[in-house]
């Protein structure tokens, strides 16, 4: 695993949250920007059945070197958690130290792992103040991608692009806007979430 600084690879990285969150989308629009710019990435999905209210997490890891397995990882480097519901799992897999960024807006502080580096996004606050409470996913996507460093902003927004179906093509305007909002959003943090 990487050592949880800034462009330290491999990265490990586990994403929680609830069906509706934009979980799935989320993990893929940074699996393929990776991919974009010439990392190598592999991604699990592991969602329910219903299309929103139940649990919905994805393990993905990003390195230099080709990733040969799917990652079913018993330890990670990061979590994301977009919803405390059904998190458990995640907050196991963090190592000590390792980066828990968490939706400021939603998550209960509670399940946060004692010795974790956090980072509070308030992602469906920034969503909803957007007006598209639905990105809130693609917020927390490109914080997490700006915290990290892993590829330029555009080459992120090109990855979300490419990942938009045709009949959701009127959503990217919103989309771009709440990427870089989310972008925004850690400006000034260093990964230890203390403002630089």
């Amino acid at each position: 695993m990487a050592d949880s600084t800034r462009n330290a690879l491999p990265l490990a990285v586990t994403v929680s949250g609830i069906g509706g969150q934009g979980i799935q989308l989320l993990s893929k629009t940074l699996a393929l920007a990776a991919t974009k710019a010439g990392r190598h990435a592999m991604l699990a999905a592991d969602y329910g059945g219903e299309m929103r209210g139940g649990p919905s997490s994805t393990s993905f890891v990003i390195d230099d070197k080709p990733v040969n397995a799917l990652p079913i990882l018993e330890e990670t480097d990061a979590i994301v958690l977009s919803h405390h519901k059904f998190s458990e799992r995640a907050v196991e897999r963090l190592l000590p130290g390792g980066v828990c960024m968490v939706n400021s807006s939603i998550v209960d502080q509670s399940v946060i792992p004692t010795g974790a580096r956090v980072i509070e996004v308030p992602a469906a606050d920034l969503a909803k103040k957007l007006g598209s409470p639905q990105t809130s996913g693609l917020i927390l996507a490109a914080a997490f991608n700006s915290l990290y460093g892993l590829v330029d902003h555009e080459t992120l927004v090109d990855a979300m692009r490419d990942l938009i179906p045709p009949y959701r093509q009127q959503a990217i305007p919103k989309n771009i806007e709440a990427m870089a909002v989310g972008r925004d959003a850690v400006a000034g943090h260093d990964l230890a979430g203390a403002p630089a």
